[in-house]
């Protein structure tokens, strides 16, 4: 596993980053204690440094279990969690949303879900439509000198209310807002057009989830499985509803036909190709063994062109994004 500078921060992450919603069972679906502890075991030992949950996940238990697993090891691991959503399918009104009392609140949960003083990289997850960018920064801000947490990052949030609350963390000098998260996969590469962008521009780190589309990109749901394609009410769930989308995916599968690898694995590595890394949310030992594999994984030029072409967002034309890597042909290796 490589590691990488994070944006412009001095926090150095691994290549591949573990989603923990799967830890647990309190969603009808996902990984015991005792999987969850080889899954995370595992990572670790493939040199993973970089976790991320939130407190909605498994309804409060996947931060509790990562809280017990973490015990005496706290300091190996970037532990990132999130806010908005509460930690209870009835959370009451005042601990949603992006509100500073949510925030506190939230925050003060997570913290004794998680067993720990400080969250490393502390998520707003998504924009409620209501609260102002300013109350969010300022609140931030208050974690931050309160020493609750390090670093703060805006989640599945809009280009430009990213770059709004950048900017006004940099003119009031609160906490810099040093990260986003957004879904990217080659079956979602709308975030190409606006978001890496603004992410290079404004020296963002990028931490994107469902490299493999729901699990689309395995090529499973052809075998008749259902993962994500039921779970949530088959939300974060990228159907193969599309000739474009069919071409995708046999073009992903011919290319770990040919490199004798996982299509997962192919698929991982497109995604950390980009100046990004992937967030993977296995939920067994098998499956994140599998996707661990593309940290090894060099896929050339020609082999990226092909991915790159054949999943050309609709509408024609090459992404912004897409541009520079194909131009440089992306020194692409995401190496061991």
């Amino acid at each position: 596993m490589e590691y990488k500078l994070f944006g412009r921060s001095g926090l150095r992450v691994s290549q591949i980053a573990l989603g923990t919603a799967n830890f647990g069972n309190a969603w009808g679906h996902g990984a015991s204690a005792e999987t969850s502890r080889a899954i995370l075991d595992a990572f670790a030992e493939g040199g993973g440094n970089f976790i991320d949950t939130a407190d909605i996940y498994q309804f409060g238990q996947s931060e509790t279990i990562l809280g017990e697993l973490l015990q005496g090891r706290r300091e190996e691991f970037v532990l990132a969690t999130k806010y908005t959503n509460g930690a209870a399918p009835d959370a009451s009104l005042l601990v949603t949303g992006n509100s500073r009392k949510a925030m506190v609140a939230s925050l003060e949960a997570s913290l004794k879900r998680l067993k720990t003083d400080r969250i490393d990289l502390y998520w707003v997850h998504h924009p409620d439509g209501l609260t102002p960018s300013e109350e969010i920064v300022r609140g931030l801000d208050d974690l931050a000198r309160a020493g609750k947490i390090l670093y703060a990052g805006l989640s599945n949030f809009p280009a430009w209310r990213l770059a709004r609350a950048v900017t006004l963390a940099e003119v009031t000098r609160a906490v810099p807002i040093a990260a986003a998260q957004f879904e990217h996969s080659l079956v979602h590469r709308e975030p190409e057009a606006d978001l890496f962008p603004a992410c290079e521009a404004l020296g963002l780190g990028v931490l994107t989830w469902s490299p493999l589309g729901g699990g689309v990109l395995t090529g499973k749901y052809r075998r008749g499985e259902t993962g994500r394609a039921e779970a949530l009410g088959g939300k974060v769930f990228q159907a193969e509803d599309s000739a474009q989308r069919t071409a995708i995916l046999d073009t992903v599968l011919a290319i770990a036909g040919e490199r004798a690898v996982g299509p997962d694995q192919v698929a991982i590595a497109w995604a950390g190709a980009r100046n990004a890394v992937p967030l993977i949310g296995p939920r067994s030992l098998e499956q994140l063994m599998s996707n661990l594999g593309a940290a090894a994984l060099s896929l050339s030029a020609e082999e990226i062109a092909r991915l790159d072409v054949v999943s050309m967002p609709a509408g024609g034309g090459e992404t912004e994004a897409a541009r520079p890597r194909r131009d440089a042909v992306m020194a692409t290796r995401v190496v061991a």
